[in-house]
């Protein structure tokens, strides 16, 4: 291991302490793994803005991380998984539930598929689709997004895809009060969490939707 790879080896290890989250060391290992796949896609495909490794730890692993303890399983969607945010981090961590990542970037998911190989992550699977246009064979647990740009897009979009008293979760970074005067029907809020997460000195937030029992 590099001086540089110690490095963000220990940011890392920090950042799962301050998340009061517990991890082995192979799933650590994984999840920097994860980071140098990313590091190496991303010269040629630009997977990320963020070229900063010791970045790249907080505003991607630890990010995703933050979000744990509002995970419902066994089977998790993330939606417009991109290079695979939050879904890789939280398959390293949560190992006995299911997840499948959607994207409908092919070029996004041939990194992502990829990535899951060369992990060795058993319990993930990657879907080339629109949201709109995924049938799957069962609905979602959890489903889970950072990429929408307002919650009635992400509901509309996605909603469908989430069992009936399933979790709807949206990571935004401020706390989008604008965006949740009216639900649509079936769907409820159920809160507004603010993140902490190690390192960064910006807003996250996590906003907690609920589908209707129907």
């Amino acid at each position: 291991m590099t001086a540089r790879q110690e490095l963000l080896a220990e940011q890392l290890a920090q950042g799962i302490a301050a998340l009061k989250l517990s991890l082995t060391p192979e799933q650590c290992t994984r999840l920097l793994g994860y980071l140098q796949l990313l590091i190496k896609w991303s010269q040629a495909y630009n997977l990320t803005a963020v070229r900063d490794p010791g970045e790249m730890v907080i505003r991607h692993l630890l990010d995703s991380l933050a979000v744990i303890p509002y995970i419902k399983g066994p089977r998790v969607l993330d939606v417009g998984t991109g290079a695979g945010l939050p879904g890789i981090p939280l398959a390293v961590a949560l190992p006995d539930l299911q997840f499948v990542l959607l994207d409908s970037v092919a070029k996004k998911t041939r990194f992502v598929v990829q990535a899951i190989s060369e992990l060795r992550l058993g319990n993930v699977t990657v879907t080339t689709q629109r949201a709109e246009s995924y049938r799957p064979e069962g609905l979602f647990d959890t489903v889970i997004s950072r990429a929408f740009g307002s919650i009635a897009e992400f509901i509309a979009v996605a909603g469908s895809l989430c069992r009936p008293g399933g979790a709807l979760l949206a990571m935004k970074g401020r706390n989008p009060q604008d965006e949740l005067t009216a639900m649509p029907q079936g769907f409820q809020l159920r809160g507004v969490a603010r993140l902490s997460v190690p390192g960064l000195d910006e807003e996250r937030h996590l906003v907690c939707l609920e589908r209707f029992d129907s």
